[in-house]
């Protein structure tokens, strides 16, 4: 029965992480420009990996195995976002500026001038 409600445990962690990496994915391929593109990749990439790394410490059981996958959650944890924040500093230190947003909150879009566009 132990051995039953850890791997329900475990698969279910496994899971969840699993659709968090795939609502990231999702997120850069939906998003209107770079910055909230790095937003949606910055934010579900380090839950959805560290749930993963749960799971699996979970399946592990406490040994070097685990000791090893807690290490390797920390420098997830702390680097994952260091390393978002870099990349958008650099994008914003080149000049690449965010899209502007219209009245409804949705972004313009890219093929022109359009009617709604003000002057």
């Amino acid at each position: 029965m132990s051995a039953l409600l850890i791997d329900a445990a475990s698969w279910a962690l496994l899971v969840l992480g699993s659709i968090f990496v795939l609502i990231g994915a999702l997120g850069l391929v939906r998003m209107p420009d770079f910055y909230t593109r790095m937003h949606a990749a910055g934010i579900t990439d380090t839950l959805g990996a560290d749930l993963i790394l749960l799971g699996l410490m979970v399946q592990a059981g406490f040994s070097l195995v685990t000791v090893k996958l807690v290490l390797i959650g920390a420098f997830l944890f702390f680097t994952s976002p260091t390393s978002t924040h870099a990349i958008a500093n650099a994008a914003y230190t080149a000049g690449l500026r965010a899209s502007p947003m219209d009245e409804e909150g949705d972004a313009p879009d890219e093929g022109g001038d359009s009617a709604g566009e003000r002057p």
